[in-house]
């Protein structure tokens, strides 16, 4: 059996907390038994209450008293995981879980040590948006991509599923939207097997809560450069 430990930083997201867990509490994949991690990173409307009428959403519930931005909560909660992996859901309903079977796939028939979940190969679906979000998002892949000398499609997609023993979050550098990159970077330069998945996605606007922007690729690009040369 294996375990996956599934990350959920949750700030402010009232109105798709409850709908987004209860659809990782219906997912079932044979051999596999998931444990869900929600951390609320200082929200100010009633995720926290919410969360506490349903304790049945998930396993471990951590709140943090004031708002330290998605990476400072990832960091909290990866401190819970006990899983045998790790994979990361946004608290919005931009990303479905009915797309773990096939991230659990390659670790399953090919004990992948990471598996990255892709919106731009051969999705279900996917919802049309915001054209510089592609552009950013093929600039910060291929940046990865010739400095790692790996064939990632799109490496900014939430579902990032590695197996646990590869981080330590004590050792993690970054609180920010980089994070993301620094993970993915130290799991790469470690891992034997990894694969990449078509997944769906059903993008936020702006104005329905979207919180990246186009000044975050800066810094993570950055991180993807220093992580390169970081034993």
């Amino acid at each position: 059996m294996i375990k996956l430990s599934i990350i959920v930083p949750a700030y402010n997201e009232e109105t798709t907390i409850v709908e987004l867990l209860g659809r990782v509490r219906a997912q079932s994949v044979e051999g596999v038994a998931f444990e869900v991690v929600v951390i609320d990173d200082g929200s100010k409307d009633r995720t926290v209450a919410l969360l506490e009428e349903r304790p049945d959403l998930y396993d471990h519930l951590v709140r943090l008293p004031e708002n330290r931005g998605k990476g400072g909560a990832v960091k909290e909660g990866l401190k819970k995981a006990s899983g045998d992996y790790v994979l990361f859901q946004d608290a919005d309903l931009e990303y479905d879980p009915e797309d773990y079977g096939a991230m659990l796939f390659p670790v399953k028939e090919f004990d992948a040590d990471v598996v990255m979940g892709s919106r731009f190969t051969a999705p279900r679906y996917t919802r049309v948006h915001y054209f510089w979000h592609k552009v950013g998002n093929a600039v910060i892949t291929q940046t990865f991509n010739v400095l790692y000398n790996r064939t990632f499609s799109d490496i900014y997609s939430c579902y990032l599923l590695y197996r646990r023993s590869l981080i330590d979050p004590d050792r993690l550098s970054s609180s920010g939207w980089q994070q993301h990159a620094e993970i993915l970077a130290r799991t790469v330069k470690q891992a034997e097997v990894i694969y990449e998945v078509p997944i769906s996605y059903h993008g936020r606007s702006y104005d329905e809560g979207k919180k990246i922007r186009a000044r975050h690729v800066v810094a993570i690009i950055w991180m993807i450069i220093t992580q390169r040369f970081v034993s």
